[in-house]
């Protein structure tokens, strides 16, 4: 996997002029925890993170080693691939390893006297080693007197620094070593927000989740996802991301923008199944002023607010099918006019689509253009449902959420009982990961020791005891597909009753009943909305939409 590595992919902070190189490393320090907290390849975002570090210091070279606690050595890539494989080192060799051992800086001036040294690297790459400073780094001690240390994640390392004009010499110095100590913790904080995170918070190292910040997951299903996005990523392809509701496809989408070339550029949401159906054509192309009643000023379109960046396009198959055609005309040829407007324009973007329908079984009925379904998928990616990744995977994720919502909540330190790791192991999460991240943040929320157990999870979603299970099997009655509709109704009022009754057997997912029923959400988010306008009652009916995370 190639690591984008230019200006052009990552967002830089105005480096100043190198007289000026303390405002220049106090930039730095500022804008490093922003670079380390996107959805991008991590073999990316280190390479640049040392590319800034290295040029702030005026070091030849600068890696950034993380502790990898699977394995017990250093690593200095995240994404291991055959074609790229990753540079390690085992923690008894090196100052490196020294550093991540002992948790002491090293400064020194010629390495090749120094016993620590391993001359290994230098033989394998033709690199020759004079000047070292590595240091630690290693999340922040807990608050009170006697703080002790806080456990080792990684090392940071430069390597011969440039000579500088007062004829000092060319080893590091003491300054450099107070201002990288503090770049270490900063770098410490940042990578506290990523998803590579310790299985143990007492522990040394991380554990390396995937190749993609933010992205959790391991399995061999997602390996092809995570394949496919990264050479996605390297065109200006179209993409469809298909899979269920909450297999996390809007993730996947800023992830193919935000390690693209088109990064720097906007990224611009367009939620297909939220767009009223007078209003698509305006949302999407913009349109002049006087062009409809309240149109009283001109507005540009989602299309012209994605300029020189991505447009995502979210559950493309509820587009109405009477827009389908000017958006073919669009992805053919990036022409557009605004509603109202006469003027051809057009827009430089790149269009990532996503869908939990079966766009085949639309095509076949009629219902979306065969044209646009062949235009939209050039490049096709299938997200597998969270059932399919493994249970191992499942308990990694809630682990993950239960990190990332006990620092949000203020919580302890969770730890996850047996039982409660059981039934989320046990659960077939039919709303996929936004269902397992629901959950968890409930747990946490429910649990303000950290203790998360059976009884912290939603009562519903647990196995029943086999009495409890007898006693309900008795005293119900037997299941039945029928809905009863007695008749006089009015055609709403009956197609109101069906649909509540299909949204209470989906548990309220709006996405799943459309699905039944071969509709858009947006038509039964509208249908419960005119009976609440009409005062009726139900609003709408207690289900709560679920949308792609």
């Amino acid at each position: 996997m190639q690591s984008v590595t230019s200006d052009a992919t990552f967002e830089r902070a105005t480096l100043l002029p190198p007289h000026d190189s303390m405002v220049n490393r106090l930039s730095l320090l500022v804008d490093l925890a922003s670079l380390l907290t996107r959805e991008v390849d991590f073999d990316a975002l280190l390479a640049t993170a040392c590319e800034r570090v290295a040029e702030a210091l005026s070091a030849e070279r600068a890696t950034i080693w993380l502790v990898d606690a699977e394995h017990g050595d250093l690593v200095t890539r995240v994404a291991v691939l055959p074609e790229l494989p990753a540079l390690r080192l085992p923690l008894a060799r090196g100052i490196a390893g020294w550093v991540a051992r002992t948790g002491e800086t090293v400064r020194i001036a010629d390495a090749a006297i120094d016993p620590r040294f391993d001359p290994s690297v230098d033989k394998a790459t033709g690199y020759t080693t004079r000047a070292i400073l590595a240091v630690p780094i290693r999340e922040e001690p807990s608050s009170g007197a006697g703080r002790e240390p806080g456990p080792v994640r990684g090392v940071l390392q430069l390597l011969n620094r440039a000579p500088r004009s007062d004829a000092s010499g060319a080893a590091f110095d003491e300054e450099d070593e107070k201002y990288l100590v503090a770049l270490a913790n900063q770098i410490a904080r940042a990578l506290s927000l990523t998803t590579l995170r310790p299985a143990d918070a007492s522990s040394a190292g991380l554990t390396l989740r995937g190749p993609f910040n933010r992205i959790v997951g391991r399995s061999d299903e997602l390996r092809a996802v995570y394949e496919r996005v990264t050479l996605a990523a390297q065109t200006d392809a179209t993409v469809l991301l298909r899979g269920e509701t909450g297999t996390g496809k809007g993730l996947f989408s800023r992830a193919i923008h935000v390690n693209s070339s088109r990064q720097a550029g906007p990224f611009v949401i367009v939620d297909c199944t939220t767009l009223p159906a007078q209003l698509v054509e305006s949302e999407l192309f913009g349109h002049e002023r006087g062009a409809f009643t309240g149109a009283d000023r001109r507005v540009p379109g989602k299309v012209e607010m994605a300029q020189g960046g991505t447009l995502f396009l979210d559950e493309i198959g509820d587009l109405p099918h009477d827009m389908q055609g000017k958006l073919l005309r669009f992805l053919q040829e990036r022409m557009f006019e605004r509603v109202g407007g006469r003027q051809t324009l057009s827009s430089d973007v790149r269009v990532v689509c996503a869908t939990h329908h079966d766009l085949e079984r639309l095509v076949s009925e009629g219902r979306f253009r065969e044209d646009l379904y062949y235009r939209v998928r050039v490049v096709e990616i299938e997200i597998p449902p969270l059932r399919a990744r493994g249970e191992n995977e499942i308990e990694q994720l809630a682990r993950h959420f239960a990190d990332m919502y006990a620092k949000r909540y203020g919580r302890p330190s969770p730890v996850l009982a047996p039982e409660a790791v059981a039934l989320l192991r046990a659960h077939a999460w039919p709303g996929n990961v936004r269902e397992l991240e629901h959950w968890i943040e409930s747990a946490v929320v429910l649990a303000p020791d950290g203790r998360i157990g059976p009884a912290h999870l939603p009562r519903a979603r647990r196995p029943p005891t086999a009495a409890a299970a007898a006693t309900s099997s008795a005293a119900a009655p037997a299941p039945s597909d029928s809905v009863a509709i007695p008749i006089g109704l009015t055609l709403d009022e009956a197609s109101r009753r069906y649909v509540t009754a299909i949204l209470d057997a989906c548990d309220g997912n709006k996405a799943e009943a459309a699905r039944r029923l071969a509709i858009g959400r947006n038509t039964i988010g509208r249908m419960f909305q005119r009976d609440s306008e009409a005062g009726g009652e139900g609003g709408e009916g207690g289900a709560s939409g679920q949308e792609d995370a």
